[in-house]
């Protein structure tokens, strides 16, 4: 797998740090974490990512909404992260999901499973208002 520029979007500090520092030792960047709704679609755009790790459920806001709001912009691979995978199954069936706590080989799999199924990126516009 290439090394790919990662946007972390995680609410608690520690798991964005635990999480950064696996896909670092899985080869990839972390340009950028954000702990809330608005911090996540503010660093999509600014720094770009390749790839998104989206906890599902943040304390300010929603991932699933921040992510939605990035994708107007155009597509972009991103896997969701969550301990109630159902739930955000049944806002975005085809999303790739994977339950807390996961191993880093069902982490692996997903990012896979998100870049075989994003179209080719492009670069992420300016939202309005923003």
């Amino acid at each position: 797998m290439k090394s790919l520029r990662v946007l972390v979007i995680e609410d608690d500090a520690l798991i964005a740090m635990l999480l950064s520092e696996l896909l670092a030792g899985m080869g990839h960047d972390v340009c950028a974490t954000a702990a809330s709704e608005a911090e996540a679609v503010s660093a999509a755009v600014c720094h770009r990512p390749d790839l998104m790790i989206v906890d599902a459920g943040l304390g300010r806001g929603s991932g699933v909404s921040a992510v939605e709001e990035i994708l107007r912009a155009g597509p972009l691979a991103h896997v969701f992260i969550s301990g109630d995978a159902g739930r955000v199954r049944s806002r975005k069936p085809d999303a790739v999901v994977i339950h807390k706590p996961f191993r880093e080989a069902e982490l692996a799999r997903a990012i896979d499973m998100a870049l075989a199924a994003a179209p080719p990126s492009v670069e992420i516009k300016r939202f309005a208002g923003r």
